[in-house]
């Protein structure tokens, strides 16, 4: 039956009958499922706090995904932070008999390992996309309760707020002003949001936050999140569900996905600047890295040249699993313990991605490529889990619409030129919208839908990041080595090195491990 089915979803049958339980996720992994299977049985929920209350005998961590959540923000793969409990992954499926595992099997597989072909002319990549967006959309508010929408102002959630008021014309959209203002280098979303608002006539509703009451909700965040995601983007998921549940919205649309189908990060045109720069001979590759890791990294300029730079010399697909690395493998493994490092492997943090790329032939381009892990991995492991974790622990629903099933099948039809033409992502997206949304929205600059971090690192989460990260605090972890973590500490300070997230991801770790290990009352 799963092939027949275009929706979000996980769940469990047994079937009394044939004493078989039934287990499956749906295709991208918008809802999460952990599971234990050991000499004790087979254990499943939805949240690893659950876990936690049914087996408390799980508390050992897993050294390589801790690893991962380090290298990454996040863990690629069916790790969790617990040696025993592992995520189904997305598009899987199995069957659990006689207390352990029977069959486990992938039922939906990317179109890229299906060998789609890319043959859709110019005119009907565009019209195609603005039917089928057209068509999840439409079908994704079908509800018995107010639908409503997040509205950041990017073209993701106004694309999806433009086909949604063909049906609900004054659907209500919420959007997010966060007090004291961005990073250096990003752009204020509330202004977009405010004139695609205006443009489409629909209400917006505004959560004001401000800093401190973020960073104050950094712990809850985690425990909210079941995993250390080091992503503070994840509160504005929550504010935002809180705001839209007290107006008695129970469903919200969202725009992720549209980035991870039609090329819209800063790595996808990041890989396409690369084509230009092959030439290069090695040393001079390794040469450039080293140079811009010397320069100032509090400059926006330098931070991003410097992540492009990094791993420069890697060829191939560990190249293009190289940029969802946030730090490099070698700084990452200088700041553990011996006594940890001892722990862990020689396993790659990306050898997850270069497990799943394997199967692909030498005829799939490397921007197809990336956006496959874009799709299994930075979807499913990251920003899918949060934004439904985060959402429903109020009691939201988030729906994905451009996740729908027949918009990713034809999405994958449309040939790369389309997608990136030029340095321009997501060009077919944004001439498909053309119509429908003003032409500041549709080609504004690329920003997260973030918080100030590195500004916090100083301010506002200082005084939690001295009592995590302390010499007490890690000697009685033993995960980390206190000297390696304290330099981290005053080289971002300084500048020398941009490393807010790498700290916050150990905050998180910590705040993690204090708040699931450290005690029995998960």
């Amino acid at each position: 039956m799963l092939p027949k089915l275009n929706g979000i979803f996980a769940f469990a049958i047994w079937d009394g009958r044939s004493q078989e339980l039934f287990v499956a996720r749906d295709a991208l992994g918008v809802k999460p499922f952990y599971f234990c299977a050991d000499a004790a049985g087979f254990s499943f929920a939805s949240e690893i706090k659950a876990l936690l209350q049914l087996r408390p005998d799980l508390r050992e961590l897993d050294p390589i995904s801790i690893h991962r959540y380090l290298s990454f923000l996040w863990c690629p793969g069916e790790g969790t932070p617990l040696r025993a409990v592992r995520k189904l992954l997305p598009g899987e499926a199995m069957l659990v008999k006689n207390n352990a595992i029977s069959k486990r099997w992938i039922w939906y597989q990317l179109p890229a390992f299906r060998g789609v072909e890319q043959n859709l002319s110019e005119h009907d990549a565009i019209a195609g996309t603005e039917s089928a967006l057209r068509t999840a959309v439409h079908r994704q508010l079908l509800a018995d309760v107010p639908v409503g929408a997040f509205l950041s102002g990017g073209l993701d959630s106004s694309a999806v707020v433009a086909m949604a008021r063909e049906r609900a014309p004054k659907i209500r959209c919420f959007s997010i002003e966060s007090k004291g203002g961005s990073d250096a280098g990003e752009t204020e979303d509330l202004p977009y949001a405010k004139l695609v608002a205006r443009h489409l006539g629909v209400p917006l509703d505004v959560v004001q936050i401000d800093s401190s009451r973020m960073a104050s909700d950094i712990e809850r965040m985690v425990y909210m999140l079941d995993e250390p995601l080091a992503d503070p983007a994840t509160l504005n998921v929550f504010y935002i569900s809180q705001l839209a549940r007290e107006q008695g919205i129970k469903v919200l649309l969202s725009g992720a996905g549209g980035d991870d189908l039609f090329t819209g990060y800063r790595k996808h045109k990041a890989l396409r600047y690369e084509s230009l720069l092959e030439w290069l001979p090695a040393s001079i590759r390794s040469g450039a890295e080293n140079f811009i890791n010397e320069l100032d990294q509090s400059r926006p300029l330098t931070r991003r040249m410097g992540k492009f730079f990094r791993g420069f010399g890697l060829s191939g697909n560990q190249r293009i699993a190289n940029y969802f690395m946030w730090q490099s493998e070698i700084k990452i493994r200088s700041l553990y313990s011996k006594t940890f490092l001892n722990l862990m492997d020689c396993e790659l943090a990306t050898q997850p991605m270069l497990d799943f790329l394997s199967p692909l032939t030498n005829k799939t381009q490397p921007i197809e490529r990336m956006l496959a892990l874009d799709q299994r991995f930075f979807l499913g492991d990251h920003n899918l889990p949060y934004t439904d974790k985060m959402s429903m622990a109020v009691g939201v629903e988030a729906r994905v619409p451009f996740l729908d099933l027949d918009l990713v099948e034809f999405a994958a039809r449309i040939p790369t030129k389309f997608k990136q033409r030029g340095f321009e992502g997501k060009w077919v997206l944004k001439k498909a919208m053309e119509p429908y949304l003003p032409h500041d929205v549709i080609y504004r600059p690329k920003t997260g839908f973030g918080a100030p971090l590195r500004r916090w690192m100083r301010f506002e989460l200082r005084e939690l990041l001295n009592d995590l990260l302390s010499t007490q605090s890690l000697n009685r972890r033993g995960l980390f080595d206190p000297s390696a973590v304290q330099k981290l500490i005053q080289d971002n300070d300084s500048g020398r090195s941009d490393a807010a997230y790498t700290l916050f991801s150990l905050m998180c770790i910590e705040i993690w491990c204090r708040r699931f290990l450290d005690t029995n009352n998960s």
